[in-house]
């Protein structure tokens, strides 16, 4: 695939920063109102708390453990409560910020709630502060770094401290992982160049295991958990085929009836950073966001699998990048190399963990649209090796378990793909040998 320069999307118009947030907006009291089709008050309220009390180590499937009301609820909340982070660093909403909130969106179903997040974009956004550097900076690690949210929940809640002790000390723990989020993930770029979409996850998963080796060291034990609903896929594949289908004729519409702009999203590797705003309009990547919930939605229902909390994140997380580095055409290869290699393995497809690896491993979609189908079906296969064993590292407080197997993957495959991508440009032409294609790839980015 093509690089396309940044500026070849200056004849869109975009769309105004206050629309955006009205849209986001929406879209909690959506969830607010379709909360009461599901549950009554009370069973809200009640399931609301359990879910801020519970320790939410992975796989904590917040439907299963509460009801869906409960977690509608903690979707709308966590969606506001981004929102106003985004505000007060006075920020504009781009494709970076937008997939940020539709993956706390999903998240919100399984692992991240209001009291575990807010110590870590608390954190984030202090070390812009005492580095004298704008807010806006630490945005998207103070976002994408609620990954971390069990590492609060865990301590505060589920290692037999009593509640003040256990509130300090968990608080404490999250607003220091937060702190070092922002220069470590700047610096863990440089390992995957950019092909692992999930970088922030793959800081997550240093940052947790590091935690999790301080705790295990101190005689704390961090249990396995596996909660997982299996009885609303009937309704939430009615209600993300809706959604979906109302935000591409949404697109459709603001990009005046047309598909201008989406060429130009699928000529692009998807190589972080990659704002498809700037490439094909506002229009367009809308209109890609929502075929990529069609396709991720079809895809799990069509192997059989069920619409549980984590899947649903893990189809929202899709939705959400389709604005920052996923299309069809780059998905679709890994997607389908993770499935093939579920088969010829031990592993269930219809396993919820299988499942969740099968959606997530699309952080490796710059791949396939650097390399081709055939790599990006390889690198889903290995991923699929590599996500089901590190898990215990990190101890399932960092929810972005695939963004930290998928930063191993790109850091691992990308330098000998550029060294064979490289051997052979030398061969054919040995004048295009002196420039690193994945260097040139980041320099028109």
């Amino acid at each position: 695939m093509t690089v396309i320069p940044l500026n070849t999307a200056s004849n869109f118009q975009p769309l105004p920063t206050k629309v955006l947030y009205r849209l986001f907006v929406s879209i909690s009291f959506a969830m607010i109102l379709l909360a009461f089709t599901f549950n009554t008050p009370w069973e809200i309220w009640d399931g609301f708390w359990l879910i801020t009390r519970s320790p939410a180590n992975l796989l904590t499937d917040y439907m299963a453990l509460a009801n869906p009301g409960a977690t509608l609820i903690n979707a709308a909340v966590m969606t506001l409560q981004a929102l106003g982070v985004v505000w007060l660093c006075r920020a504009k909403i781009t494709g970076p910020v937008i997939s940020a909130l539709f993956l706390i969106i999903g998240f919100s179903f399984f692992g991240k709630n209001f009291y575990n997040s807010m110590p870590i974009v608390l954190g984030a956004l202090g070390y812009a502060k005492i580095t004298h550097n704008p807010l806006e900076r630490s945005l998207l690690a103070a976002l994408f770094g609620t990954a971390l949210g069990p590492l609060v929940s865990e301590l505060t809640f589920n290692q037999g401290l009593s509640l003040p002790v256990g509130l300090v000390v968990g608080i404490s723990a999250g607003f220091i992982a937060g702190f070092i989020l922002p220069p470590l993930g700047h610096h863990v770029i440089n390992f995957t160049k950019g092909f692992s979409l999930y970088n922030v996850g793959f800081t997550c998963g240093f940052v947790g295991t590091i935690f999790i080796s301080i705790m295990r060291s101190f005689g704390m034990e961090i249990e396995a958990v596996t909660i997982i609903s299996t009885e609303y896929t009937v309704a939430f594949s009615t209600i993300l085929l809706g959604f979906f289908g109302i935000m591409g004729l949404y697109g459709f519409v603001i990009n005046r009836f047309t598909l201008a702009g989406l060429s130009r999203i699928y000529k692009h590797t998807g190589q972080l950073s990659t704002d498809f705003i700037d490439i094909g309009g506002i229009g367009a990547t809308i209109i890609n966001m929502g075929l990529l919930g069609i396709f991720s939605t079809l895809f799990i229902l069509l192997l059989g699998g069920d619409l549980s909390g984590p899947v649903i994140g893990g189809i929202m997380t899709i939705v959400g990048f389709g604005s920052f580095g996923k299309h069809l055409l780059n998905i679709a290869p890994i997607m389908i190399g993770t499935t093939l290699m579920s088969y010829i393995t031990e592993h269930l497809t219809q396993d919820p963990s299988i499942l969740i690896a099968i959606l997530f491993s699309t952080t490796l979609a710059p791949i396939a649209g650097r390399y081709g189908t055939v790599v990006g079906i390889l690198a889903g296969a290995i991923h699929l090796t590599l996500v089901v064993n590190v898990g215990f590292l990190h101890g399932g407080v960092n929810l972005y378990n695939n963004g930290f197997a998928g930063g191993l993957v790109a850091g691992m495959m990308v330098p000998i793909l550029d060294a064979i991508h490289a051997h052979r440009a030398a061969r054919f032409n040995p004048q295009s040998a002196e420039v690193d294609p994945a260097e040139e790839i980041e320099t028109l980015d």
